[in-house]
């Protein structure tokens, strides 16, 4: 009898483990559907791929411990959206940089870091939203980080998302007049810091965006400073985040790249390859140093471009060039 007690036991222990295994993996397939646009999400609000992609992690993570509180009152991508927003606001209370709402400038963000296009194409995902390049951008997401964090969560889940006010509100514990008031708070601070002439250059890329960006690379890689200049506008911005600072103005960039492409001091022979990042054109730099019989990468730029010229240029560190499939050498 004792001989069968244990039998049945064991046999329920076993059916209890594979009740719980069947449950893990149903429930993984489930909260992986959302995965792409949790990240999106999360990267919307944080400005950071990395933070984005360990905070999709930390999402699962809270569902999984919580997900016997899970009552099926709202849909699952709902309640996915409701952990991955308070798990970014904890993470943006958490950042020790500089306050962006201090008047911390678009280049001078230094979490800031570009996303590859390929990781924006629609999914199969149920409901997710299509990534539109002005929700995107580098100068969307650099102007985001000026606002508060709450503000910030109210603006992505009503402007961006198109989330009622009622559901911001549930999702955020607060009230609908208080989602309402930030959200116009919000809007007032993204006109202060989106580019003025913002309307002129969202959509897909233009002919005329690609022939500036064909511009930009063949006076790059012959050292033709007067055809560099000639593609900048007269204010053009150049940052390179996490690197405090910027500089504007197409006579001090050239001032400033002109020894690392002609003269005794220049690096070599410059070799561009073209992609795109945040829905902006963007090039991979490389330099083929003398003596050296490969290009090895230097930096990673991504374009904002306004009408015929170049407007602002970010450079990112070589650490992006996995990220975006780009090769090694050349």
């Amino acid at each position: 009898m004792r001989r069968a007690a244990r039998h049945a036991t064991v046999q329920a222990r076993r059916a209890a483990m594979s009740e719980v295994a069947t449950m893990t993996v149903d429930f993984t397939r489930e909260v992986e559907r959302h995965r792409h646009e949790l990240r999106v999400h999360c990267y919307r609000l944080l400005g950071s791929f990395d933070e984005a992609e360990d905070l999709v992690q930390e999402t699962f993570l809270r569902a999984w411990r919580g997900r016997h509180t899970f009552e099926g009152r709202s849909s699952i991508r709902a309640w996915l959206y409701r952990i991955a927003t308070n798990a970014c606001l904890d993470a943006i209370g958490r950042r020790r940089e500089p306050v962006a709402g201090t008047g911390m400038p678009a280049g001078e963000v230094p979490w800031l870091q570009p996303i590859p296009d390929a990781l924006l194409d629609a999914s199969e995902e149920p409901d997710a939203e299509v990534v539109a390049r002005e929700t995107i951008e580098l100068a969307f997401l650099a102007a985001v980080q000026h606002l508060p964090a709450k503000q910030r969560a109210v603006l992505v889940m009503r402007d961006v998302l198109g989330w009622r006010a009622s559901e911001t509100a549930e999702l955020l514990e607060d009230t609908v007049p208080a989602v309402n008031s930030a959200l116009q708070r919000a809007r007032v601070t993204m006109r202060k810091h989106l580019p003025e002439r913002r309307t002129d250059w969202i959509g897909d890329p233009s002919a005329e965006e690609k022939a500036v960006v064909k511009r930009f690379v063949e006076a790059t890689e012959r050292g033709d400073l007067t055809a560099l200049a000639a593609v900048l506008r007269e204010d053009a911005l150049w940052a390179m985040p996490p690197e405090p600072g910027r500089h504007r103005g197409r006579d001090e960039l050239i001032g400033i790249w002109a020894p690392f492409m002609v003269g005794p001091q220049a690096w070599g022979e410059w070799k561009l390859l073209v992609t795109s990042a945040n829905r902006q054109p963007a090039v991979a730099n490389y330099v083929r140093r003398d003596g050296s019989g490969v290009f090895e990468p230097v930096s990673f730029d991504v374009l904002r471009i306004e009408g015929d010229a170049i407007a602002e240029i970010l450079t990112f560190p070589t650490a992006v060039f996995a990220r975006f499939g780009l090769p090694a050498t050349l």
